[in-house]
């Protein structure tokens, strides 16, 4: 899963970014409103993660009912602003959720998730298949009553796989929701992925099996008999 942090403090989007990684997600951060509105325009996010006090303009002229474009997906603002009609502000203007400035990461982490498990989005709590168990918290997977280690590129293609099992995941949507705008991708980056998370779910006997659609993208259906 993709998320959009706009935060313009190094230390604080370094910190909030390297948080959201260890759980799993995709990070893409920018510092700017200007950079927020491109990246919106350029790729599909599962959340946005805002601060107000940007540079260049207020975070407000971001959200939907400011002016800004429907991203389409949960918003988190983030702010020093301590007022009550801030926080309605926010609210009204298109927000989700407001965390006020300074907060723990853990209720950061912990607002996000419930936010993206609302119906309609992303997270759930928990994924399964067949003999298969992903625990998206803890980003632990269990096959038949087994823990399985995986890499967490490994973790986040099982996610996308088992969020759409029998349906067709194309190369295009496995480039887009598991690397950010940072990470280079390389031509083969994404088969080479499939084969080891291929290997892994065969070598733990799960019920579950990757097929390749050559041209088209990969779906995950039920072992063959």
């Amino acid at each position: 899963m993709r998320i959009l942090l706009v935060e313009d403090n190094r230390r604080l989007g370094a910190l909030i970014g390297d948080a959201l990684r260890v759980q799993g997600f995709v990070v893409d951060l920018v510092r700017t409103g200007e950079d927020a509105e491109a990246a919106l325009a350029t790729a599909a996010y599962d959340a946005v993660v805002l601060d107000l006090g940007l540079p260049d303009r207020d975070g407000m002229t971001l959200l939907p009912s400011k002016g800004g474009g429907r991203p389409g997906c949960p918003i988190l603002v983030l702010t020093a602003r301590d007022s009550t009609q801030a926080l309605i502000d926010a609210l009204d203007g298109g927000a989700d959720d407001y965390l006020r400035k300074p907060f723990e990461m853990e209720e950061l982490l912990a607002r996000l998730r419930a936010l993206m498990r609302r119906p309609g989005q992303s997270l759930g709590l928990r994924l399964t298949g067949r003999n298969v168990e992903f625990d998206t918290v803890r980003r632990q997977v269990r096959i038949a009553g087994c823990d399985v280690e995986m890499s967490r590129k490994e973790l986040a293609a099982l996610e996308l796989l088992l969020r759409r099992t029998g349906t067709v995941v194309s190369k295009a949507h496995f480039e887009s929701s598991l690397y950010g705008f940072d990470e280079e991708v390389g031509s083969n980056a994404i088969e080479v992925l499939i084969h080891r998370l291929r290997k892994r779910l065969a070598g733990a006997h799960a019920e579950l099996e990757i097929h390749t659609l050559r041209g088209i993208g990969y779906v995950l259906t039920d072992a063959r008999p």
